[in-house]
C-alpha cells in the first residue's frame, strides 16, 4: 500500500512540474474507465490543494445500451467530491460528420467538439485526457498502418497547441490498475475495448503482445525510439522554418513565395514541408495527402503561370517570380 501511495504522490508531482507552477482551469474527459478515474482522483487532490481548478465532462456516444449508466456513474463520482460536471449525448450535438469508414474517428471528432465547446464556455486553459504509455504505443502503430508522416510517428504530445494535456503518458497501464484495485476504487470496463471491430483494439490485442513475446525489451526501447523520432522531427521543423523565412515574405497581406528560391531547394522532402507550412500559415482548408502536395508541386515547377484550383474555396496564383494563395468565388480562406 505504501508503494501504491508513493506512485500516486509521484504522479501528482509530475503533473505539478508539467503545469510549471501555473494554476490552470482544467477540463477532464471522464469516461468512467480506469485511466480517467485514476486521473480524476489525482486532479481532484490537486484541485483540493488549489494547484488547479477541475471540471469534468462526459460524452455519451450512445453506442452501447449501458452507456447511460456510464454517464450516471461519472455524474455521481463528481457529485461525491463536489467537482463541476457537464455531460451530453452525441445525438444532441447537432454535429453532422461524414462517415469515413472509422467509427473511432467519428467518436474522436465528437469528443473534440464537445470538450472544446465546454472549454470555451467555462473559460478553461486545458482539456486533460488520460492517455498513458500503452496508448502512445498503440497510436504509433495506428499511424504507421495509416501511412503517417514523421511528425505523426513521434506519438502523442503531453501538451499541444490545441489546449490538450496528457499527464499520464509516461505511466504504465498496469500501475494504474494496481493503484485502483489496491485502494478498492470503483471504475467501469467498456466491453467494446475487446472488440475486433476497432483497429486500435486489434493492435492492443495482437500486435503489442506479439512484440513483448518476441523481446521483453520492447517497452524500454520503444520509448527511446519515440525520443529519437522527436529529436529528428524537431530538427527538421527548425530547418523548414529557416528556409521558409528566406523564401516567403508578407506582401499586401498575402504570404508570397519567391519561385526561384523555392525551386533551388533541390530536396523534394524539403519542398513538400515548405508547402505544408505555407498552407497552414494561410489557414486554408485542405486534407493533406501525398498526391495533393505533389499536385501543387507540379504546378509550381511547371513553366506556365496563371492560377491552379486545388482547394474548396481557394487557388494558387503564379506570376513572374512570385506565387501566392487567394480565395475564389468570394469565399474566405480558412472559413
Amino acid at each position: 500500500m505504501v508503494l501504491k501511495q508513493q506512485f500516486f504522490e509521484q504522479t501528482k508531482h509530475k503533473i505539478k512540474d508539467l503545469l510549471n507552477n501555473k494554476k490552470p482551469k482544467i477540463i477532464l474527459g471522464l469516461s468512467g474507465g480506469p485511466d480517467s478515474v485514476f486521473l480524476f482522483y489525482v486532479l481532484k487532490e490537486l484541485n483540493n490543494e488549489k494547484t488547479l481548478k477541475l471540471i469534468a465532462v462526459h460524452l455519451d456516444h450512445e453506442w452501447r445500451k449501458e452507456s447511460k449508466e456510464d454517464s450516471e456513474f461519472c455524474k455521481k463520482l463528481c457529485a461525491k467530491f463536489k467537482i463541476p460536471f457537464f455531460s451530453a449525448k452525441s445525438s444532441n450535438l447537432n454535429l453532422h460528420l461524414k462517415f469515413n469508414g472509422s467509427k473511432e474517428e467519428i467518436g474522436r471528432k465528437q469528443r473534440i467538439y464537445f470538450f472544446e465547446k465546454i472549454r470555451k464556455e467555462q473559460n478553461c486553459d486545458f482539456i486533460a485526457t488520460a492517455h498513458h504509455q500503452q496508448d502512445n504505443f498503440e497510436t504509433f502503430f495506428l499511424r504507421l498502418i495509416r501511412g503517417s508522416s514523421l511528425s505523426g510517428l513521434t506519438g502523442i504530445k503531453q501538451i499541444n497547441d490545441k489546449h490538450y494535456l496528457r499527464p499520464l503518458l509516461n505511466i504504465k497501464k498496469q500501475d494504474i490498475l494496481d493503484y485502483l484495485d489496491g485502494n478498492n476504487i470503483t471504475y467501469l470496463i467498456d466491453k467494446t475495448n475487446n472488440s475486433d471491430d476497432f483497429l486500435r483494439n486489434r493492435i492492443r490485442k495482437y500486435i503489442l503482445p506479439a512484440m513483448l513475446k518476441c523481446d521483453e525489451r520492447v517497452n524500454k526501447n520503444f520509448e527511446k525510439t519515440l525520443c529519437n523520432l522527436k529529436e529528428a522531427d524537431s530538427f527538421l521543423k527548425k530547418e523548414v522554418k529557416t528556409h521558409f523565412q528566406n523564401i516567403f515574405k508578407l506582401k499586401q497581406q498575402k504570404i508570397t513565395g519567391n519561385l526561384e528560391l523555392f525551386k533551388k531547394q533541390a530536396d523534394l522532402f524539403l519542398q513538400k514541408q515548405l508547402i505544408l507550412r505555407w498552407l497552414i500559415k494561410e489557414k486554408v482548408q485542405f486534407r493533406p495527402s501525398r498526391s495533393f502536395i505533389e499536385e501543387i508541386l507540379r504546378f509550381l515547377s511547371s513553366d506556365r503561370g496563371g492560377s491552379h484550383t486545388t482547394g474548396v474555396n481557394w487557388e494558387i496564383h503564379k506570376k513572374t517570380n512570385n506565387f501566392w494563395i487567394e480565395a475564389r468565388n468570394n469565399q474566405i480562406i480558412g472559413k
